[in-house]
């Protein structure tokens, strides 16, 4: 395995991306967009966790690493509340809301695979919880 040299060589990074370009289509083309609140709140939660994963991987410390990569997976968390939410409301039907969970759900799992690595070589030394 070659161990990424810029955080864009994440895969949960590129993965999020991915994800983020497709929550701002979906933003563009339904009545969410008319929902400044709830978009916002979206917006900010698909923001977060490309950021934390960029910030993270230019922490000082591994630890702080981790902790990133942890606010990053409690996003992805948030986001997915929210896109029930989105739903519920009708702001798009279940088709799209499956493809942005799946997306979502994807990325949380990327995330974890990669903090679960990170707790590995970190030889329990973090003061983090196991997941």
């Amino acid at each position: 395995m070659v161990k990424p040299e810029t955080f864009e060589d994440l895969l949960a990074w590129q993965k999020a991306r991915e994800l983020a370009g497709r929550l701002y289509q979906v933003m563009r083309t339904t009545p969410l967009n008319s929902d400044f609140a709830l978009a916002g709140q979206m917006r900010r939660a698909i923001i977060a966790v490309m950021g934390n994963l960029a910030e993270g991987f230019d922490s000082p410390s591994h630890a702080e690493l981790i902790r990133h990569v942890e606010v990053a997976r409690m996003q992805c968390a948030d986001l997915r509340s929210q896109l029930y939410l989105a739903l519920d409301a009708g702001y798009f039907d279940n088709a799209v809301f499956e493809d942005l969970r799946e997306r979502c759900t994807s990325v949380s799992r990327l995330i974890g695979g990669l903090r679960r690595s990170l707790l590995r070589l970190d030889g329990g030394r973090s003061s983090i919880r196991p997941s």
